[in-house]
Formats: C-alpha cells, structure tokens, sequence
C-alpha cells in the first residue's frame, strides 16, 4: 500500500450508505482516516481495515489535516459544522474542510465565509453516483471553492471519484448538484413509468430495457436503476427521504432565482405520496411502487 505524506490526516464524518464505501476507498489508497458517526455501530467494519474512531466533532477536528462531511440533511451540516462544539471553532487553521452532503447552496456559503474567519479553508464538494459510485471510487464530485485549495486536495477526490470539476466558488458544487437531481427527478418518473407501460403491453421489461437503454433515452437511471425495478429490489442507493430534501433545496432555490420548475414539482409530489406510504427509507427507484399496484 502507497501511504500518503501529504494531508494525511483525514477526518470523517458520516459513515451512512455512501461514508462507509469513501472510507475505504480512502484507505485502500493510504490515507490515515480517523471516523465519528452519530451511531458508531455503522462505522464497526471500517475499524478492521485501519479506520480509528473518535468520541466527539472537536477531537475529530483538533487532530486532523482535512475532514470531509457526508451527513444527511442541511441542518445536520449547519450543527456539525458551526455549534459551539462543531468544526468551525475547533479545526486547526489551514485546515481544509469539504462538505461532500448534498445540501443548501447558501448554506455551503455562509460555512465558507466563517472558515474564512478562522483561517479554514472550506469546499462543497457534492457527488452523484450513489451507492455503486462510492463502493468502485467512481463518484462524480462537483466542487465550489478556491483553486488552489481545490488543487492542493484533488488526490482524496481522486481516491473516491472520476468525473471531479471545480465549477466555481464557494456554493458553486451545491447548486451544481441541484441541477443533477432536477434532472434525475423527473429522469426517474420516466423511468418507471416505461418500464409499467412495457409491462402493460404485454412486454418482457428486460428485454426493452436492452434496447432503449442503448438508444437516445438512455439514462444512468434507466440501466443502473430499472433493472432493479424489475427484480423488486428496493434497497437504498440512496434514500426516499434524502431525495425528498434535494428537491427541497433545488425548488427553494429555483423560487430565489425567478425560475418555474414544475417538472420538480410534480417529481417532488410523487416522491412525498410514497414517502407517506412508508417508503422513505427505500431507494429512490421504488418510486416504480407507484404504478404497479
């Protein structure tokens, strides 16, 4: 195993779905992680590749040399960040703190203009790909941020991710993300619904599945996510409920800028009529349980 000189202190918060899979690819490429989680049972199996646990935030952010956040709501990201016992006050300055959460781009901005104070770097640094992303270190990330703070930390993007681009300043990776999931919210409604009208038809799903997913309407959903509509496999990729709080933030968004979104609209209504039947803790492709009773 190559070790890494550079930065290698990492801290990390979040070990949910998507945190569990960054850790080890972290570790796979040498970095000396250290891990706090609300629940320290879901970070048990990092612990055996190396990982080290930590009791609280503030010794997370005393010891380390970059932390990165992947959280699950905006106002998990605001406490754990800016609360008297949060990042802001307690990291070290010139440290480099990257908020991976999707979350509220003016959120993303408020945190950067407080580390600024203290002489902390800050970078939102969203991603997209979801559980198959992280576990093979192919995500997307989408940063905000400065230049040469972006530059100085891309091998741990690179440890994780594929496809990273610095979109422009602090906030720039937010509002990035909510464009991918404006597009995959109603990308999703698609989705279900031409693989229910296939089986209305009389179709074999799979079968139409192997000849649109290769044409214009393919899609990472289409090929990533129906096939798993079509098993019955619900399992979490990434959450009914996180889902949900994207379109929160992307419609709010949408209103501050003067912008009519109603194909997020109508994603959003759907996704909270399933939510309500008690799927929010499925994946977002059970959507497809909308149509097929």
């Amino acid at each position: 195993m190559k070790e890494n000189t550079v930065l290698q202190k990492i801290g990390f918060i979040g070990t949910g779905v998507m945190g569990r899979s960054m850790v080890k690819n972290l570790l796979k490429a040498g970095y000396s992680i250290s891990v706090y989680n609300r629940t320290k049972a879901s970070a048990e199996e990092l612990f055996a590749l190396g990982a080290q646990w930590v009791d609280t935030v503030a010794e997370l952010a005393q010891q380390s040399d970059v932390i990165i956040t992947m959280v699950g709501f905006p106002q998990d990201v605001e406490e754990v960040y800016l609360s008297e016992g949060g990042l802001i006050p307690h990291a070290k300055p010139g440290s480099v703190l990257i908020d991976m959460t999707t979350s509220s781009p003016l959120l993303a901005k408020k945190i950067a203009e407080q580390g600024k104070t203290k002489g902390i770097d800050i970078l939102d640094a969203p991603v997209s790909g979801g559980d198959v992303g992280a576990k093979n270190g192919t995500l997307v990330i989408m940063v905000g941020g400065e230049a040469k703070v972006f530059n100085s930390i891309k091998p741990i993007f690179e440890a994780m991710g594929k496809n990273i681009i610095l979109q422009g300043p602090a906030g720039a990776g937010q509002y990035t993300k909510m464009s991918n999931q404006v597009t995959i919210a109603a990308g999703m409604v698609g989705v279900c619904e031409a693989i229910a009208y296939a089986q209305k038809a009389g179709l074999d799903p799979t079968r139409v599945l192997d000849s649109i997913a290769g044409g214009a309407a393919g899609s990472w959903s289409l090929s990533n996510l129906g096939p798993r509509m079509i098993a019955g496999n619900f399992e979490p990729g990434f959450y009914v409920k996180h889902f949900i709080k994207d379109m929160k933030i992307a419609l709010e968004s949408a209103r501050e800028m003067g912008l009519s979104t109603p194909g997020l609209e109508l994603a959003k209504s759907l996704y909270e009529r399933l939510a309500a039947q008690g799927e929010e803790n499925s994946g977002t492709h059970a959507l497809y349980k909308l149509y097929i009773k």
